[in-house]
């Protein structure tokens, strides 16, 4: 254990708990309502919608998962870079400003659930019900992935036992998620995107800085065949495009994944969602940029040191290195150390950012689609409120649990899983829904129902095909939605006027 390093973390875990402390104390002052606290009162800046978004989007997976599977297997893993990208682009372009209008003409709906049952113009509770189904499972696995991340940081770094650091993280995380809702899970996303985004592009320079250097030992690299070609087997077979598949496939996670499409009913103005756009699409270039190239480089920067189930690794173990050689390079080992320990909070950043995001998320859910409607129709704001927070601790006990199991896959594996399920769950119908007129409530319930369950058939019984679940998941979704919406009545005048009013500009 190096004292530095743990300093650095705890000021982080400081940080991040003051950040929810202010929010507490101000919307107390102010009364905050349901709205305030699940959807900041819609008065997010560009900045700040923009990088949040982005941070609950990019878990600890971008700093571990991607740059450890690049590092292992060579350049076939960055399909999965170029589908986010292409997938963040369609939503901030094209998604992000109807739903941020159609969420406010459709009653001023605050979660997904809610958009989808006040978009039919219907009381119907079987949307809310199923939804709110799936979001338990599935941000249950996904809470997981970013606890996970943060019991493999602290064993790494500290010697901590991860069960012991999975709790620490957990407390944390719903301390700071409980007392400040969605104004701090923002906040703290965005100073949690700018520490992720600097981490990744400062630590590939100064590797390759140190690799130049005199006090620089190379060390022994056996690189797999066609490890710099972008298919994977090095020719046109199903191996690789199967990997191009798949690795596109991630870039319909987007249209369907709740904590990332709530943040785009919070941005306060068109002429902020305009800015937002930039910012979010900049930022993840930037970010999976890095993130390839951390991966690339860290090959020849460790060698075949984390080939043997380590390789999520690789990230810490740069980081660690670098700073130490920087350190003894200019004789101040302990400071440097020290700001080695702030890099690898962007690890604690990737996977709180996610994980606030997610419990919130399903917090909201649950009080405005479940608990509300459908047992406590007369519940006050504060009831709602205790009932989100209730949800929050249970979400995140269970994710624990998960996360701390003998037979828990890791973090790719986490990961991947949940962002196939929500995105063959929603992901067809969210798009339907703001560009379809003719999608009615019952095909928008069976688009639900169909994409979840083959996307979890799929993961079951055929994942050694080699195609990622979200791909058949998404279109079983889509032809349930386009099927039962044709083979049922017409939408009413109600619908199609709402329809109509989500096509113009507000502000």
């Amino acid at each position: 254990m190096k004292i530095p390093e743990l300093l650095a973390l705890l000021c982080y875990f400081v940080v991040v708990l003051g950040v929810g402390v202010y929010f507490f104390v101000r919307d107390r002052a102010k009364g905050a309502t349901e709205k305030d606290y699940f959807l900041g009162g819609r008065q997010m800046n560009g900045w700040v919608s923009a990088l949040s978004a982005g941070a609950s989007d990019m878990s600890a997976w971008v700093l571990m998962g991607l740059p450890g599977a690049i590092y292992l297997t060579g350049m076939g893993q960055v399909w999965i870079a170029v589908g986010l990208l292409l997938g963040t682009f369609a939503a901030w372009i094209w998604v992000a400003p109807v739903l941020r209008r159609y969420s406010i003409v459709a009653g001023d709906a605050i979660t997904i659930p809610q958009f989808l049952t006040k978009r039919f113009c219907t009381g119907n509770k079987a949307i809310m019900m199923s939804s709110a189904l799936v979001f338990v499972i599935t941000y249950c696995i996904y809470t997981a992935a970013s606890l996970f991340a943060c019991g493999t940081l602290f064993n790494t770094v500290l010697g901590m036992e991860p069960k012991l650091a999975m709790i620490i993280a957990s407390v944390v995380i719903v301390v700071y998620t409980f007392l400040g809702g969605f104004n701090a899970v923002c906040w703290t996303d965005f100073f949690q995107g700018m520490l992720m985004l600097g981490a990744l592009m400062l630590v590939p320079i100064l590797a390759v800085a140190m690799m130049d250097s005199a006090a620089f030992n190379a060390p022994a690299v056996t690189l797999p065949e066609n490890y710099y070609n972008v298919l994977s087997s090095g020719k046109a077979d199903w191996k690789s495009c199967s990997d191009i598949i798949s690795g596109l496939g991630w870039g319909l996670g987007y249209f369907g994944m709740p904590h990332i499409l709530i943040r785009y009913f919070s941005v306060r103005s068109e002429k902020e969602m305009n800015k937002s756009r930039i910012i979010g699409c900049s930022w993840l270039l930037l970010i999976l940029l890095a993130t390839c190239t951390v991966g690339l480089i860290g090959r020849r920067f460790i060698g075949d040191a984390l080939m043997n189930g380590k390789s999520d690794l690789i990230f810490i173990e740069m980081v660690r290195r670098v700073f130490e050689w920087l350190g003894n390079s200019v004789g101040l080992v302990t400071l440097f150390i020290f700001c080695a320990g702030v890099l690898l909070s962007a690890i604690l950043a990737a996977a709180m950012s996610t994980a606030d995001s997610q419990l919130l998320a399903s917090a909201s859910a649950f009080a405005s689609d479940l608990y509300k409607p459908l047992l406590r129709k007369n519940a006050s704001d504060k009831e709602m409120l205790v009932a989100g927070r209730v949800v929050v601790i249970v979400i995140a006990v269970a994710a624990f649990l998960i996360a701390s199991s003998p037979s828990c896959k890791g973090l790719m594996a986490l990961v991947s899983c949940a962002w196939a399920a929500f995105g063959s769950a929603f992901g067809p119908v969210m798009l339907l829904a703001l560009f379809w007129r003719r999608l009615t409530y019952a095909g928008a319930l069976a688009g639900i129902i169909a994409g979840f369950a083959v996307d979890i058939i799929w993961y079951i019984f055929l994942s050694d095909s080699g195609i990622y679940e979200i791909i058949p998941g998404f279109a079983a979704g889509l032809l349930a939605a386009l099927i039962v919406s044709l083979c049922t009545k017409r939408p009413s005048l109600d619908v199609l006027i709402l329809f109509e009013k989500s096509r113009q500009k507000q502000d």
